[in-house]
């Protein structure tokens, strides 16, 4: 075993002591809860975009996007388009770094990585600065549900193209909607790669965190992952991502495709 390998090792061990400190692990929801109140995760951009997530989740993501290196990443939820140009980023960087070990020159019009993301409206304000932006070139949007059929039937289509997909669910919170997006988009999710659900953490607030919102306890993704989960043993919860950001708003929201 190298050193590397050493470290990988002892960090395991922590994150897994982390999240077993009951101590921790609720001082880190109070503290959630409490900056909330101020909009957090509403305050960070990515290359200039606001991207309306935690920095421990964006990080969470490179270190995924490393780890699967997909070929497609799907987003139902677009808002600003920060996560957009997020994976778009860090897609090019894949790209990069394949040409540099193969010894090729990068051209970046030849790659066939991609992002896909949906959302039911994509406010032309928002469109004309995805699409302004110099990741636009690796960024599709379709506008509509992302639970009706002929959305659902397009982005099927395009995914069969693709041999390593990751989806991100960041749209509607609601249970019901939440369930229909796994049951669309989960089964695209290749082997060894992840469907990420994000804002589970609404479970774990307090009853009323979100008064002018339709999800609430009881009526969130983390319920809708609980419900999707009895049925499809070819995921699993990958408890150790939380364990270590303990600061994230999807705990129990990071699903691995393990058949």
């Amino acid at each position: 075993m190298n050193r590397y390998q050493t470290f990988k090792q002892e960090c395991a061990a922590e994150v897994a002591q982390q999240g077993a400190n009951v101590a921790l692990v609720e001082q880190s929801l109070k503290w959630i809860i409490h900056a909330n109140r101020f909009k957090y995760s509403y305050h960070f951009e990515w290359l200039g975009r606001p991207i309306i997530q935690y920095p421990q989740d964006i990080v969470a993501m490179q270190e995924l996007i490393w780890q699967v290196k997909p070929d497609l990443i799907i987003e139902t939820g677009i808002a600003h388009g920060g996560s957009l140009i997020l994976y778009a980023s860090l897609l090019a960087l894949l790209d990069l770094c394949d040409a540099i070990e193969s010894g090729q020159t990068l051209d970046p019009r030849a790659s066939r990585r991609k992002v896909l993301g949906i959302d039911i409206e994509i406010r032309p304000h928002n469109r004309a600065a995805i699409e302004a932006h110099p990741m636009s070139t690796r960024i599709q949007m379709i506008e509509g549900s992302s639970i009706a059929p002929e959305v659902i039937a397009q982005v099927k289509t395009i995914a069969k193209d693709y041999e390593r997909v990751l989806v991100c669910l960041d749209s509607n919170h609601t249970h019901d909607h939440v369930l229909a997006e796994l049951e669309a988009y989960a089964p695209l999710v290749s082997v060894g790669s992840y469907c990420v659900v994000f804002d589970t953490i609404i479970e774990d607030m307090p009853p009323g965190s979100f008064p002018d919102r339709p999800w609430d306890k009881g009526n969130n993704p983390k319920t809708a992952v609980c419900d999707y989960l009895k049925t499809h043993p070819e995921f699993e919860i990958d408890k150790s991502i939380p364990h270590k950001l303990l600061i994230t708003v999807a705990p129990d929201g990071y699903l691995k495709r393990i058949r």
